[in-house]
């Protein structure tokens, strides 16, 4: 089985989280490690590589300089401490790689930007510009006007959508472990390491643990939900050791890492969209009939339709789940969640009848539909 290369990748998005930016013993920068990441970078941009990053970092900053050292903070203190810390992270970055005359620039994306197609499409555009421009975008959650209900929540997420977003090759998510493990290693010393993942099975899934209780928001759960998203589209993702020095140039020389395969067959771009998405507006449980009409390319007629889960409006993305109440896919509703109340059941000639106006036969068009494979499906069974 072949192993994705870094030197082999046009374009890569590399995630840095806090624990590996910041010291939070002495409340700063760990320059001599950011120095070694930048030379990396500048090597691979040599080669020809297109290079984003998406780095965590604003509140651990500012957190310590407001004295907010609990682990817990609350929504408006996360707000208060991310609008500070913006600030400093970003002059970081900025100072870091202005000693190579490399223009990075400020991209700040909530949850809502990546669903709404829309706010989508035009931060696709403007990341494009910026690296036909020659600069580098530096990435981050905007936790300033994010609220709980409409956040990634961390990092691995927001990272894998927007390699999605602009079609990377590679992803690479640096960590501090060097991989997927059976177990966790630090508490099974058998647990054994993972180097390549060929595809997202159920029992992949169930080796991610839960979020570490640390600054961090992130864990092995949140990789593995941020593989699905890339590897769906068409990138590869790596899980990396990231505080050694260089860590780049230890993956090109064949550092230990996981490495998840990327689908050969990437849907094309709206699909990715769809197939991409987060927020969850709503859910519509189907029967059997209609889960196997749907796996053949077929609409979703409200015939199939079982159960409404969730208050959502006409053009938002949603989640199918069949009877076992697995998601098997995403989709764009043409109706809002009451009006399918209303039509639950009925056949398409009877749906002017139940609204008392002349509606679409089709819940959710093929066209606006992503059906999941089945391994991904599988591991989402609630």
């Amino acid at each position: 089985m072949t192993y994705p290369h870094i030197n082999q990748a046009r374009r890569i998005v590399i995630k840095i989280g806090s624990a590996l930016l910041i010291d939070e013993q002495n409340a700063c920068i760990r320059q001599s490690w950011l120095e070694s990441l930048i030379q990396d970078i500048i090597n691979l941009r040599q080669n020809g590589c297109e290079i984003l990053i998406v780095s965590s970092g604003a509140i651990a900053l500012a957190r310590y300089a407001l004295k907010l050292n609990r682990y817990k903070l609350r929504l408006n203190e996360k707000q208060a401490a991310a609008a500070i810390g913006q600030i400093k992270l970003a002059q970081t970055w900025n100072e870091v790689f202005a000693k190579y005359d490399i223009i990075t620039a400020q991209i700040l994306l909530t949850l809502d930007d990546t669903e709404t197609r829309l706010h989508y499409s035009n931060a696709r555009s403007a990341i494009d510009t910026l690296l036909k421009l020659n600069c580098i975008p530096i990435i981050n959650e905007n936790d300033t006007v994010a609220t709980s209900e409409i956040r990634f929540g961390d990092n691995d997420r927001l990272a894998a959508r927007v390699a999605e977003m602009i079609k990377a090759d590679q992803l690479i998510l640096f960590s501090d472990i060097d991989g997927l493990y059976t177990s966790d290693p630090k508490s099974n010393p058998e647990a054994k390491h993972l180097p390549i993942i060929p595809e997202l099975t159920h029992e992949i899934y169930a080796m991610g643990g839960k979020a570490p209780t640390s600054y961090s928001s992130g864990g092995m759960a949140t990789k593995l939900a941020a593989a699905k998203i890339a590897t769906m589209a068409g990138c590869a993702m790596a899980i990396a050791y990231g505080k050694l020095q260089h860590p780049l140039k230890a993956l090109q020389e064949g550092a230990r890492c996981s490495w998840f395969l990327a689908n050969n067959k990437p849907y094309p771009a709206r699909k990715r969209w769809i197939a991409g998405s987060i927020g969850i507006k709503g859910i519509l449980y189907i029967d059997n009939g209609a889960e196997k009409a749907l796996k053949q390319g077929k609409s979703l007629l409200p015939a199939g339709i079982i159960k409404v889960e969730g208050y959502f409006q006409r053009g938002n993305l949603i989640k199918i789940a069949n009877k076992n109440k697995t998601i098997i896919g995403n989709g764009i509703t043409a109706y809002d969640s009451s009006e399918i109340m209303q039509i639950i059941g009925c056949q398409t000639d009877k749906i002017n009848v139940q609204l008392g106006w002349e509606g679409p036969n089709e819940v959710i068009h093929h066209d606006d539909m992503v059906i999941l494979p089945t391994t991904i499906a599988a591991a989402n069974a609630k």
